[in-house]
């Protein structure tokens, strides 16, 4: 769906940085993702959880991949250590 939307310059470049992107689409999609996770899981905690393994495998994204969102954070670490030193 395309839309116009204002967005902060810095806030948009830090998401493109923290994320690894070099779309702004990709970085809006990854933001508004991890914010829907985030939400979901502090519902589910919320509720005491009470889902069974198959369920709360079903509550989440089935586009998450923790292993590809540390591999990310490693790297945006590793370049913002490269730059301080």
């Amino acid at each position: 769906m395309k839309m116009t939307l204002q967005i902060d310059d810095g806030l948009l470049a830090r998401v493109m940085m923290a994320t690894g992107t070099d779309s702004k689409t990709r970085a809006i999609d990854l933001a508004l993702r991890e914010m829907d996770r985030r939400t979901t899981l502090a519902r589910l905690t919320a509720e005491g959880l009470g889902l069974g393994p198959d369920e709360l495998k079903d509550a989440l994204d089935p586009v998450y991949d923790l292993a590809e969102m540390r591999r990310r954070e490693r790297s945006v670490n590793d370049r913002r250590k490269s730059r301080s030193h």
